[in-house]
């Protein structure tokens, strides 16, 4: 693994893994991104767990393949959630410019979680 590639695996890590704790402390913040139909402390706990999960196993080489493929399903998982977000009268994020402008950065979220992911041979 390159130095650069290593570089951006440990701060997406470190990323993800403040994101999952926060999910973890600040649960209320995250309450408007989840949809109605689901049962909102649960997904959110839930997600803050594989998030710091995934965090932590990019920092570790042992699990950090494993943690890399799991973050970019998770990313791809997160795309429909912002996109519906968009065409909310009200979105979650707070506006639509915000809807908007976090839409590329969930393509940026996932082109990066791709990057770091390791191919097979």
């Amino acid at each position: 693994m390159s130095k650069t590639k290593l570089y951006l695996t440990w701060l997406f890590g470190i990323f993800m893994l403040a994101a999952g704790i926060n999910h973890l402390v600040k649960p209320a913040f995250y309450n408007p991104f989840i949809p109605a139909w689901m049962p909102s402390l649960a997904v959110n706990y839930i997600v803050g767990l594989l998030e710091a999960s995934i965090g932590l196993g990019l920092l570790l080489p042992k699990f950090r393949r494993a943690a890399a493929i799991a973050n970019l399903i998770l990313m791809l998982f997160f795309l429909p959630f912002h996109l519906a977000d968009v065409f909310k009268s009200h979105p979650a994020i707070g506006s639509h410019l915000l809807a908007y402008i976090r839409l590329p950065i969930q393509f940026l979220l996932i082109y990066w979680a791709w990057v770091i992911t390791p191919k097979t041979n």
